[in-house]
C-alpha cells in the first residue's frame, strides 16, 4: 500500500497477472491524481470474499474516492479524465476522441481468444502462442492493425499523439506480446517500447517483481 492519505484507494489484483488493474493505474498515475493502492491477492481461497468487502461486483480493480465506489477499469479511467481534464486523457479532436473511445471499448469487451491463450504474466517469458490458434492470430493481427492505423494518423509516440486512455487500455497487451514473443516490428514495435518505458508502467513492473 502507498501512503499519501489522499482519501482515494485503488484496489488491485496481483500486478503480475491483473491486466485489468494495470489500466486504471496507468490512467490515474498519468493524470497526476493522488491515490493509495491496496493489493488483493488473486487465486487464493479467500480472494472473492476479500474483494466483495470493497467491490460490489466482486472484481478488481475497484476505485474508492472518499466513499464513492467505482468497480470497472474503463469507468475508472473515464472518471480520471473528469477529475483531471488538464491531463487530456481523451483527445481534443472530436473524431479522434470517438476513435479512441471505440478502440478502448473494443479492448474492454473483445479479444477473448487472445486473453485466454496469452494471459498476462508481466515478469515472465513464455513459449510463443502465435501460429498455434487461428483465433488468437486474428486477435493479434487486429491489435497490430489498431495500433498502426492510429500511429499512421498521428505523430506519436502514443496512439493519438499524447498518452490517452486508449494507451492505458492496450498497455497490458504490450505486456502479453512481450511475454509470448510477439514482435510486430515497425511502428507497432516502437509503440510497444514507448508503453514499456512509460513511468507508470516502469513503476508497475518493478512492483510486480517485488511481489
Amino acid at each position: 500500500m502507498s501512503g499519501n492519505n489522499s482519501g482515494r484507494m485503488l484496489y488491485i489484483g496481483d500486478r503480475d497477472i491483473s491486466s485489468w488493474s494495470l489500466r486504471p493505474f496507468m490512467a490515474l498515475r498519468h493524470a497526476g491524481i493522488a491515490f493509495d493502492t491496496t493489493v488483493i491477492r488473486l487465486r487464493q481461497h479467500d480472494t472473492k470474499a476479500r474483494i466483495l468487502k470493497v467491490s460490489p461486483n466482486g472484481k478488481v480493480p475497484c476505485f474508492v474516492d472518499h466513499g464513492f465506489v467505482l468497480p470497472d477499469s474503463l469507468a475508472i479511467c473515464e472518471y480520471a479524465a473528469d477529475l483531471a481534464p488538464q491531463a487530456k486523457l481523451w483527445p481534443d479532436d472530436i473524431l479522434d476522441r470517438a476513435a479512441a473511445r471505440a478502440i478502448s471499448c473494443e479492448m474492454h469487451s473483445g479479444f477473448a481468444p487472445m486473453r485466454q491463450a496469452m494471459s498476462m504474466d508481466i515478469t515472465a517469458t513464455l513459449p510463443p502462442v502465435a501460429g498455434t490458434n487461428p483465433d488468437v492470430d486474428a486477435d493479434v493481427a487486429r491489435v497490430i492493425k489498431i495500433w498502426t492505423t492510429a500511429l499512421d494518423a498521428h505523430t506519436g509516440p502514443y496512439l493519438f499523439g499524447h498518452f490517452t486512455i486508449a494507451d492505458a487500455m492496450y498497455a497490458p497487451v504490450v505486456s502479453r506480446f512481450r511475454t509470448y514473443g510477439v514482435n510486430p516490428g515497425g511502428k507497432a514495435q516502437t509503440y510497444m517500447d514507448t508503453i514499456w518505458a512509460h513511468p507508470a508502467m516502469i513503476e508497475w513492473v518493478d512492483a510486480a517483481r517485488g511481489e
